[in-house]
């Protein structure tokens, strides 16, 4: 049973010639049916309870029953199948082809095997009477059937190649629909992208890291060119202990203060990001940058803006709620000195003290406020 799904497989490969190939097989039958000088020649491929005839001289029908073939049996052989008088042989003495139309009396057939060893059908010749044939008409039947499995060979072979070209091409097709896509997003990015090979070389870069090392160095970046042509002498060293660490398999990030004594300075966040192949090998490095200027920028303001709050805080809590406390402590002197002072004016001397005193109190508090709420928008 397990052979015969392989053997089914096997026949369903050669199910649909083309039709050159079936041009080329009808031209075979014909052939073998005037050298064995029989009025019917088949070439039939038989599937799980189908004969079909791919190629026929003789008949006008395309298929019969599997049961009532008479190829069924010679698949079995590893040589010619002859049947001289069909009457005579108790396989086929009931078959409905044999005692009613068209009633076969002769048949002789070889089987077509594949190169991987199964047989999928038979070259056969048929006649309506009993007779024989010659060892030279035999021998012309193993040679056509050789012939007719190399041309269903040849047939499957250009049908595979036309479809692994079809499929070849879609592929094609879609690398190229995906690598313009990439492309859009890889180069429609501010960020900077390239990726170095194992010798430090250029492999790609984006539209923004071409655009971004003219401006800096007046240079154009190049496949091919070391990646350390484009940094300044001084960060050179660094930088190749960088990237030997990449390609040594660890990730770096870090923030980098670019020519910091420059009219222009710029900070950069890098990255260093290890490429591996399927074998889990280092095979490149991918540099990737961002432009981080803007928000280092606005990180000073912010610290510069907490140094001013912090002084300002130490100055209201302290400088300026000094003297409310003196003036405080005089005022306490005086009541006890000039108990028949008008206490009005007193009243209202405190009342104005105690007045500025809570005033201080509430910027002390908003100042303290503040300082966290920016100390919190840095974090």
């Amino acid at each position: 049973m397990s052979n015969e799904l392989y053997r089914i497989n096997a026949v369903k490969r050669f199910m649909q010639p083309n039709a050159a190939i079936t041009k080329d097989l009808n031209d075979i039958v014909t052939l073998a049916a005037q050298i064995c000088e029989t009025p019917v020649a088949l070439i039939t491929l038989l599937d799980e309870d189908t004969q079909w005839f791919k190629a026929s001289k003789g008949v006008d029908i395309d298929c019969t029953a599997r049961e009532l073939s008479f190829c069924n049996y010679t698949i079995q052989q590893n040589d010619i199948n002859i049947i001289t008088d069909t009457l005579l042989d108790e396989r086929f003495i009931s078959n409905p082809l044999v005692i009613a139309e068209p009633f076969i009396r002769f048949y002789a057939g070889c089987s077509l095997v594949t190169n991987d060893g199964h047989a999928i059908g038979a070259l056969c010749i048929v006649d309506f009477k009993p007779r024989d044939i010659t060892e030279t008409q035999q021998n012309t039947l193993r040679i056509l059937s050789k012939q007719v499995m190399n041309l269903l060979e040849l047939n499957y072979a250009l049908r595979a190649k036309e479809q692994h070209q079809a499929e070849t091409e879609k592929q094609k097709a879609l690398i190229a629909e995906s690598e313009l896509k990439l492309n859009a997003i890889f180069d429609s990015t501010k960020d900077c992208h390239i990726l170095i090979d194992k010798d430090r070389n250029i492999i790609a870069y984006n539209r923004a890291s071409d655009l971004f090392v003219q401006k800096v160095y007046d240079k154009s970046l190049q496949n091919g060119v070391s990646i350390l042509e484009y940094f300044d002498e001084d960060v050179k060293e660094d930088f190749a202990k960088y990237f030997h660490k990449a390609f040594n398999g660890e990730a770096l990030k870090f923030e980098w203060h670019m020519r910091p004594d420059t009219e222009q300075p710029i900070w950069k966040e890098l990255e260093f990001v290890p490429i591996k192949n399927s074998a889990n090998q280092v095979v490149s490095v991918a540099l990737n940058s961002a432009d981080i200027t803007d928000r280092k920028i606005q990180e000073d303001q912010i610290n510069i803006q907490n140094a001013a709050l912090t002084r300002i805080a130490i100055i209201q809590s302290h400088e300026l709620r000094r003297p409310v406390a003196s003036l405080l402590g005089i005022m306490a002197l005086l009541k006890l000195e000039q108990k028949n002072a008008d206490l009005d004016y007193f009243d209202i001397l405190e009342h104005t003290v105690n007045e500025l005193d809570a005033k201080i109190r509430e910027i002390v508090k908003d100042s303290e406020s503040t300082i966290s709420n920016q100390l919190a928008i840095v974090a």
